[in-house]
Order: structure tokens, then sequence, then C-alpha cells
């Protein structure tokens, strides 16, 4: 039996194994397709990406036809005239010759882009002459056509994939486009659409001679899904027009849905200038400003100390844990004494309770109403994470889960932080005190701000945040449909909100009221240090400014970081009131306010830190060039980008 058994194993392991190779071979033809077999050639027919449209419906990202150089470095005659197709192409011979190695690197034998992105004019002089360069061939594409010259940040970018991406998906191939950044990036498989693929049959002469039977395995292109941001184009682009010589992030929100109704970041750029040949070349100088940073979307990645907007939670968590009520009285004197020989600074005076004590922003009052909160407790590790979770409640300190692909967590510090800052303890409210008005280790972005804003406007609760509101045939994920409640009682929240109004009647935004709308706020300023020259030095104060309106019903809630700005009712405050008048009203009364900002200019106060003078900006700054409408859109810029958006030499 066991001399039976060997070879009857072998017998049938040999039969498998010879019907699965006829299998293959002469059943399943498209064996032959996934492999690098020089009969047939792989031609791949790219979709449409599809529209990127506003909450109004209006065009924001469309098409355009381009073309790519395709080259098979094995099909390449040596007798082809290099010099004319240089010419043609407008290209040097060193920039060929680089080229083709890098193509040959990639492989001989199957087709790698030789020329990125030609459009119809600079395509129709190679149309002409392409059979005499046998070996390139054209790939038609299409690129982004921006109908709007704003909102670079919200879109991203298109680019080509490298080698990277290629080996982690392999759905991409060498040459193949790629949503990065932004909307792009975050949306890239519903925007992309699907690729479609022809096979073509070539003889023994690499002549083609027809589709590989008959189309049998040819697949049709598939166009991308259209879709629909939050976003509102016109108050987009008004932010980015009040934001002109000046840095930092504005972000709106709508409260009863979480939705982005705008995100700016400044400075920022034209998102036309990395569409085509010279997309490269514009990537680059804009990565390598590492003054402005016109890539770093403030909105969601600065962490900035928030100031005096935090005061709204240091109130909310000690009417929560009891400690005050909103009778609950505090002497001012300009400040108050704590710890040894301590003294926090406040611009106010007398008695204070809550009303007040949020309109004039006292720092007396909530750094007392703190202290109550962690003195509640007989262990400060056990307050101060009592405190934390009340404030991450709010969705701060940690990732917001918005569908953007970058951010930053800020810091509500914990029992943990304060552990690894004083390992051997002895630290107590009095120590950390700070914290009770937004400076310490507290640290917020200004997303996470728009969002607190939108969880006191709704008493209590928020939707996570989020810039897609419709894709064509499609749900948008439950994620944020999905309602989060904070660990703050409903009942706390009103007489917040009554203070928060008096803001603009009574308190530091008084100048800043619109007729008409009650708008409630809060005035922030927070202190801003830099190392100049290796010296730690004390530069203007951050501005910051929160709100939403209408008090009753709130449409928008709103957060405005500006660097160097100051106080808060003097730059971002006046935005604050603009941008929500030009939500609300769709248009502006207060035009003392909005020349008052088109006209500030903190380049003076930047150029501090990039080592030169308001002066030698202006002169550095090219009058009259393609740059003038293209490139970071700075009136007046510290750093000369020179920018190309002209045809490559």
């Amino acid at each position: 039996m066991r001399k039976v058994l060997l070879p009857s194993l072998i017998i049938i392991a040999a039969s498998l194994l010879v019907m699965r190779i006829f299998y293959l071979q002469i059943i399943d033809d498209s064996f032959k397709l996934k492999s690098e077999n020089n009969a047939i050639k792989k031609v791949y027919d790219y979709p449409e990406r599809g529209y990127i449209y506003d909450r109004n419906g209006k065009l924001l990202v469309a098409n355009q036809a381009s073309y790519d150089i395709m080259v098979i470095p094995r099909d390449i005659k040596e007798d082809i005239n290099v010099n004319e197709l240089c010419t043609l192409l407008n290209i040097t011979k060193e920039e060929y010759e680089k080229r083709i190695a890098k193509a040959k690197v990639y492989s001989p034998r199957l087709p790698s882009v030789f020329l990125a992105q030609l459009n119809k004019s600079e395509f129709a002089a190679f149309q002409e002459k392409i059979r005499k360069f046998e070996g390139f061939y054209f790939q038609k594409r299409s690129l982004r056509d921006y109908e709007v010259d704003y909102g670079a940040n919200v879109f991203g970018f298109i680019t080509q994939v490298n080698e990277r991406l290629i080996a982690k998906n392999p759905y991409y191939n060498s040459g193949d486009l790629i949503g990065m950044q932004g909307v792009e990036q975050s949306y890239e498989e519903v925007l992309r659409g699907i690729k479609g693929v022809k096979y073509i049959q070539k003889d023994k002469y690499n002549r083609e001679i027809g589709s590989y039977k008959e189309g049998k395995y040819d697949t049709i292109a598939v166009a991308g899904e259209d879709i629909n941001l939050t976003i509102d184009a016109e108050l987009q682009k008004y932010g980015e027009e009040l934001m002109i010589n000046k840095r930092g992030g504005i972000v709106a929100i709508e409260p009863k849905s979480g939705e982005i109704l705008a995100l700016v970041t400044a400075p920022s750029y034209d998102p036309g200038i990395l569409v085509g040949r010279q997309r490269s070349k514009n990537y680059t100088l804009l990565y390598h400003d590492s003054i402005a940073k016109p890539l770093y979307d403030r909105g969601l990645l600065a962490e900035y100390p928030p100031g005096s907007p935090f005061k709204i939670l240091t109130g909310l968590v000690a009417l929560q844990e009891g400690v005050i009520n909103e009778q609950t009285t505090f002497m001012c004197h300009h400040g108050f004494s704590y710890g040894r020989g301590r003294f926090m600074k406040c611009h106010g005076f007398g008695p204070h309770q809550l009303h007040n004590g949020i309109y004039n922003s006292c720092n007396t009052y909530f750094a007392q109403a703190y202290m109550l909160t962690i003195n509640k407790y007989a262990n400060p590790g056990k307050a101060v994470d009592i405190w934390s979770d009340h404030v991450k409640s709010f969705g701060l300190g940690q990732f917001m889960g918005y569908d953007l692909p970058t951010g930053k967590r800020g810091n509500i510090p914990s029992s943990k932080t304060y552990k690894k800052i004083y390992p051997n303890g002895g630290w107590r409210s009095t120590t950390i005190v700070s914290n009770a008005i937004g400076q310490g280790e507290v640290l917020m972005t200004p997303i996470q701000l728009a969002n607190m804003m939108a969880t006191v406007a709704n008493q209590g609760y928020y939707y996570t945040p989020h810039i897609i509101k419709k894709i064509e045939g499609k749900k948008i994920d439950p994620k944020f449909t999905t309602k989060h409640e904070t660990t703050i009682d409903k009942k706390y929240f009103p007489p917040v909100i009554s203070g928060l109004f008096d803001v603009y009647n009574m308190g530091t935004a008084h100048a800043l009221r619109v007729e008409g709308i009650d708008i409630c706020g809060k005035t922030g300023t927070a202190e801003n240090f830099a190392k100049i020259n290796g010296v730690r030095t004390k530069l203007k104060d951050h501005s910051i400014f929160v709100a939403f309106a209408p008090k009753d019903n709130p449409k928008i809630a709103i957060a405005i970081m500006i660097e160097n700005g100051g106080f808060g009712a003097t730059v971002a405050g006046p935005i604050a009131s603009l941008m929500i008048e030009k939500y609300l009203r769709k248009k502006i009364t207060r035009n003392d306010l909005e020349i008052r900002v088109l006209n500030k200019s903190l380049v003076s106060e930047y150029a501090k830190l990039g080592g030169i003078n308001e002066a030698s900006a202006i002169e550095s700054t090219p009058k009259d060039s393609v740059m003038k409408a293209k490139m970071l859109k700075q009136k007046v810029e510290i750093k000369n980008i020179p920018l190309d958006t002209t045809k490559e030499n």
C-alpha cells in the first residue's frame, strides 16, 4: 500500500499542475495581461476628476485638457533626431538624457511619463510630428481648472505619485496623478474615478495590429464623483481679502451641523499656480518659504495659547463643580496677589461677578474661580484631571476627527503633565493658575476655538466639524451627524451666553457692534515670544476673537487668530463682526471697520522675525510681473517669492 501511495500522490500533483498551466496559458488569457508581455501594450484611459462645488452650488474646481508625453525606452530608435524632439518640447538635450535615464530605471519595457502636463498649444507642435519619434506617444489627461483664485488650503492640489505611493497602492502607476492636502487628498478615491484600460496587440515587428482578443479585457473609465463642500465661497473669499498683510487663521462653523463655512489661512496663494508644467517649481518656492509659510494651514495646524476666550470654559467648569454661582463676587484691584509675592495683572477694578467678569474679561475673577475648582479636592492631581476631562468634552486636547488630512491636538494639561514638570511634587492651584486665563500649558488651534464657540452656542453639544456636504450618489460619514454632549449641564450656559452678549453691548467689543445682529463674543490676547538671534524676545501679542450669532438660534460660530495683532478688539474683533455680517446679510454696513481692516498691515511686525525692515520688504516686491496676480496673496511681501507662471525655458 505504501509503495502505491507515494507514486499516486506524485501523479495527482503533477496532473493538477499540468491542468493549471493549461488553464492559465490556453483558457485564461488574462494571465498574459498580468505579465510583462512584449506583444501586448497596455494603454490607460484616465477619467475626469469630480467637480468641486461650494454649499450653494457655485463651481469652484473643474477640469481642463492636458497631455503627457509617454516613453517606452526599449522602443526608441537609435537614429532618433534628439535635437528636433528637444526643440519641439522646449527642453535641453541634458534634460532629455536625464528623463530617458529615469524612464529606464523604472522599466525599459513599460511606459512612463517623459514630459507631463502639456497644454493644447504646447502639445499641438508635437502632435504634428509624433510619428517621427518611435517609442514616444501621448496620453490625454485632465488637469484641475480653478474657477476661483482663493481656497488653496481647502482644495489641496494634484501631483504625480512617487515610488512610495506606488508600492503602497497597486492602483497607481508611474506618472499617475493623486490629490495631496485639502479635500483633494481626503476625498481622493471619490474624486479620481476609476481609470479604464485597453490592451493592444503587437506583431513581431512591434507594430500595433489591433485590440487584444477583440477588446474582451478592456475596461471603460468611470468619471469621478462631484462633491459639494460646506464652504460658503463668498465668505471664504471675503475672509482671505481681510487677511491680506496679516498672518493667522479664520474658522467659521455652522453650530447646528458642524459644517465648516470658511477655513482661511494667511498668507495663502492662488491655487492655479500649482497646475501645469510649472507646478513643481512653484511648489518648491512655496515649500521653502520658511518665513511666511504659505503651505502651513494656520487654521488647522497652528497651536496658540487661547488667552481670554478660554475664560468661558473656566467659568462653565466652575459652575458645574459648584464652586461658584452667578452671584459669587471677587474684588479686583487691577489684579490680585497669590502665592509668594506673585501678582496677576488685570485691567479691571472693583467687584466682579460672572456676568461682568465675562464682559470686562476680568483675570482676577476667573483665576479665583479656577483655584476654587482645583482646591475643591484634597489631591490637586485628581482635581486637575476632573477639570481636564470637563474641558476635553468640548473636543479640545485631541484630534477632532474632521475630514481634512492635517491637524494638531492642541494641549489640555492633566496630572501627567505636571508630574513631568514637577517630578518631586509640590505643585498646587497657585502654581498652575495661568491655565484659568488661557495661558500656562493650554494650547488650541483656531478650529478648536471655533468648535468651542459652536458648542457654547448650542448650549452643550457639538457635531464634528467637517467640510463635505454632499457626494453625488453617496451618503456622508455618519460620524458627522453624531451629536457630542459635553459634561456641563445645559442650565449653566445661559448666564455665560448673557455675559458674552454684553461683551458687544458694554464690554471689550462695544465698538464692534453691528446694528440689528445680536452677536455674542469674547476678545482675547495671547503673549507672544520668539527667539531672535538666540535671545528670547517679547513680541507684539497675538490678537484673538471668538463669537457666534445671532444670540438666539445661532447660524455661525467663528474664531480668528491674528499673529502679532495686539489686542483682540483691534484686528481680530473687527474681522469677526465683518465675517458674521457678510454671512448673515450678504453685505456690509460697517464700512468703517472694513476700511480699517483692509488697510491694516502687520508687515513691520513680521519683518522683525524675517531680519529685514518694512522698507526693504516693499522695495523687494516686484511691481510689474505675472507674479503680482499669481503669487502669495500679500500686498506687501516680507520675502520675495518670484513664482514662475511663464513658459518653461
